[in-house]
């Protein structure tokens, strides 16, 4: 029986490799991220070793709020005094002490006057120590004046500069302008460290300008004398410094910088293994129709068998002895596949960054996994035609068979219950069950229910909708046989439609969810937004962008501006928890800039530490206005603000507001909005071109009217959404070749019959036509199901989110209308090979078919 099965599976190359052709897609996108993260993962624990080589033991003092991960910015440390880095120098093993100034927030703006910026690599800002085994200059001097700097290689390139330049540069502070004395470089003939961009000061510069604290220190970095460990030095130096430092190795900085970096990187990978599970569960449909469709052709070979004594147990285990070889054969090539994508991906990776990569390994992790999707994935798709196999008859052998259609009362019913069930548990999750992780699996798992059961349910669907969309092209006969062929076998056609509805509904759902997003704002905006000019920035991971605070004191002098408010932001302490907080100098001007009015309390600061939140953070919170909340920022200490008001609920505006005496306190002082109203009568965008002329010195802010700053936010939704649409588009293109699988197979299956029709005069052409028919036919079917599953899911989560500032519902009808025209050429795309195959059949060889 099993050299039966190899050789009936030999024999069919085509069916093996369209079969197998999903998994090996599937497989490729879960090992290829295994494989991309590893090579990542050496490739900066080989970037922080040489960071940190010629340093044994490092000081710093521990931030105030810690670091807020993946919550918020990460926190500069505090400034070490300059005295103490004498206490470290006295501290017996150590043989030498260099105290440095680093943080990142220095932006170079280049000869094209725009910021440069980076693909996630820090820009910084630090004091010029000298040259060491590890940093050379490569042209000019050190910096000697306040009003000189150096920078790396990869700097000077980036922004387009040279030794001899005025440059500009952002940090804590506006725009300053220094000369660019010398270009740096480091060992190994490398422009950078990891791709960070870096400029570097005179010591009192960096101070002030990266730290703000004049005369204060990031770090002090120690070398331990001979015959001293740096467990030894370290613990020295610790018991001298005490609580408020941290005290690390140099292999302690490495684990932790490359363990936090891990975290990023598992949840990259993550996402990547996500949408590497909606391709597998696409290709689940293709496998599982092609092995329903193999079952079907070699009904009278397995009941010869079964005749010929095989038992149902032997022919359960010839299909899933050929699902493990397919499965097999699968993973291997989507292994081999998958280490060629994490190459390509990693190498791209570092190109962008500047990181240097380390040899690519393929990691236990990528092997197993890629042999347990590719044989898990395929037996589960082969193990209902296997049971199906193996209830035939052994007296099928003896006649003509076809496979009749079975009723559908059963998978209607187990339909019904599926996406019943599937419903409860999305509904269950985007009402808040649970918490956490709980949530998101209730979410996810409702989907998947969800579709199972919608795929159940699409067999019952299939021949009236199919029947209906044949009759556009029924106007030949090439047309009515076409339509007549994609509704002989429901749950045939249902299979091929379902696995084109995965990745169509999913990205239906998401352009419904940011539809509403998009038109929520703007609705938002017209009526609670009276502002009409707001000068803002993108910012990047340390907060938003920031400009000078005397561009709104001139903006606010401009003839036809009636109201002027500026927005600080921090990242701080709020009791027990970090939260993000704004500083607003004028409350009252801020507030009517949002229609914002008190519900308790009064939107007036009368005195220093006082604050403003809205109704949801107060309910959330417990906030009462008179109640008093320890806050602490990157400087100070701690203060206890006293809740002033209560505002009402807007979608617009929100947080905690905070008074302008806490503004010395954030890491940045300086704002990052303005907003500015202006007189009746008075144009706009005449006030719009002064404005512009005052940013003249912050190149990463700039101006806009009210409409131009909503499209400018709808813009970041369209990104998401091409984002998704990229991802998804495995999926898409599994659906795709399981309709071209679909329709091999089904031109194999109907060899004879497309003999006879030749026979009585179907010319070539028409039978490619016919073919195509049916393709476009089960395509647009598929697509329909796509945008009325994503149309109902994108609708439930915006209706789960009507409290979160999704007020209006809205659909994509142009994207959707473009979704269901692309499918209907994919649909003659999928039809080409076996449109071809079928018009080639040699009539006398096809008539003479058994």
């Amino acid at each position: 029986m099993l050299k039966a099965t190899l050789k009936s599976l030999l024999s069919r190359k085509l069916r093996l490799v369209l079969s197998g052709l999903a998994v090996v897609l599937g497989v490729m996108f879960v090992s290829g991220a295994f494989v991309l993260t590893d090579t990542l993962g050496r490739s900066f624990d080989s970037l922080f070793a040489s960071a940190y080589a010629g340093i044994d033991v490092q000081v710093t003092k521990k931030p105030p709020l810690g670091d807020a991960g993946f919550d918020g910015p990460q926190q500069q440390s505090t400034g070490i005094p300059a005295a103490f880095a004498d206490k470290v120098k006295a501290v017996p093993g150590v043989a030498a002490v260099t105290a440095q100034v680093g943080a990142d927030g220095a932006r170079v703006v280049g000869k094209d006057g725009k910021v440069v910026t980076t693909f996630g690599p820090p820009r910084l800002g630090e004091n010029w120590t000298g040259e060491t085994d590890l940093l050379k200059l490569r042209e000019g001097h050190a910096p000697a004046a306040d009003n000189e700097i150096v920078v790396n290689a990869a700097t000077a390139k980036a922004a387009g500069i040279k030794v001899g330049d005025q440059v500009g540069v952002l940090t804590l502070q506006p725009k300053k302008t220094f000369t660019l004395v010398g270009i740096f470089g480091y060992s190994g003939d490398r422009d950078s460290i990891g791709g960070a961009l870096e400029v570097m000061f005179t010591t009192p510069v960096a101070q002030d300008l990266m730290l703000g604290q004049p005369g204060a220190f990031s770090s002090i970095d120690v070398k331990a004398e001979p015959g001293v460990t740096h467990a030894q030095l370290r613990d020295r130096i610790a018991a001298m410094a005490g609580a408020d430092y941290k005290v690390q190795t140099n292999e302690e900085m490495q684990a932790a910088t490359s363990k936090d970096f891990k975290a990023g990187l598992g949840f990259f990978n993550n996402i990547l293994i996500g949408f590497a599970g909606v391709a597998l569960f696409v290709g689940t449909f293709l496998i599982l129709n092609t092995f329903s469709i193999i079952v079907a052709q070699r009904t009278r070979e397995l009941a010869l068998m079964r005749a010929l004594g095989g038992s149902r147990g032997q022919t359960l285990g010839s299909v899933l002895t050929e699902a493990v070889a397919i499965g097999l054969v699968a993973s291997v090539l989507g292994l081999a596949a998958g280490v060629g994508v994490g190459v390509l991906l990693a190498w791209l990776f570092g190109n962008l960054t500047g990181v240097a990569l380390a040899s690519v390994g393929v990691p236990a992790a990528a092997v197993i996994s890629a042999f347990v999707v590719g044989l898990v994935v395929t037996v589960v798709a082969a193990v209902l035609p296997a049971l199906r196999a193996s209830r035939i008859p052994p007296i099928a052998a003896l006649q003509e068979v076809s496979t009749p259609d079975r009723p559908l009362t059963k998978l209607t019913v187990s339909g019904a219950v599926v996406g019943a069930a599937g419903g409860t548990l999305l509904g269950l999750g985007l009402n808040g069950t649970g918490s956490g992780n709980t949530t998101l699996f209730l979410i996810l798992g409702g989907v998947l229910v969800t579709f199972i059961g919608v795929a159940l349910l699409t067999p019952l669907l299939a021949r009236p909708v199919v029947s209906l969309l044949g009759r556009l092209f029924s106007w030949s006969v090439p047309g009515k046989l076409g339509r007549l062929n994609s509704g002989r076998n429901p749950r045939r056609t249902a299979i091929t439609a379902a696995a084109l509805m995965v990745g169509l509904a999913l990205i239906t759902g998401v352009n419904v969810i940011l539809a509403s997003a998009k038109s929520s704002l703007t609705q938002q905006a017209a009526k609670d937004v009276t502002v009409d000019l707001i000068i803002s920035g993108d910012g990047d991971q340390n907060g938003p962008a920031t400009f000078d605070p005397a561009v709104m004191d001139s903006a606010a002098h401009i003839p036809g501006v009636s109201s002027a408010a500026s927005e600080y932001w921090e990242y701080g302490q709020v009791g027990t928890e970090r939260h993000s907080v704004s500083a607003v100098p004028d409350l009252p001007a801020w507030a009517g800039m949002f229609k914002l009015t008190p519900q308790q309390g009064a939107l007036q600061f009368t005195g220093k530490d006082q604050a403003v939140v809205d109704p949801d953070t107060a309910k959330e919170h417990g906030y009462t206005v008179g109640r008093s909340v320890d806050m602490q920022f990157t400087h100070g200490d701690v203060h206890h603000v006293t809740i002033v008001g209560i505002y009402t609920k807007s979608n617009v505006a929100g947080g905690i507001i905070v008074s302008k005496d806490l503004i010395p306190d954030f890491r940045v002082q300086q704002p990052s909005w303005g907003y500015l109203k202006v007189s009746p009568g008075t144009a706009v965008a005449d006030v719009q071109r002064q404005v512009d002329t005052l940013l003249k010195d912050n190149p990463e802010v700039s101006v806009a009217n009210r409409a131009e700053y909503v499209a400018a936010q709808s813009a970041q939704f369209d990104q998401l959404l091409t984002m998704i649409q990229v991802l998804l588009a495995l999926a898409i293109l599994i659906a795709v070749l399981g309709i071209v699988n679909t329709l091999a197979l089904s031109v194999l299956e109907r060899t004879r019959e497309l003999g006879l029709l030749r026979a009585i005069g179907m010319r070539r052409a028409q039978t490619m036509r016919m073919v195509t028919v049916e393709a476009v036919v089960i395509s647009v079917f598929g697509a329909l199901l796509g945008l009325g599953v994503g149309i109902g899911l994108g609708s439930a989560v915006v209706h789960a989110l009507k409290d979160d500032g999704f007020t209006r519902m809205a659909f994509p009808w142009t994207q959707m209308g473009t979704y269901l025209v692309l499918a209907a050429l994919v649909g003659v795309v999928a039809a080409v090979l076996p449109s071809i195959r079928a018009a080639r059949v040699n009539v006398l060889q096809a008539i003479a078919h058994d």
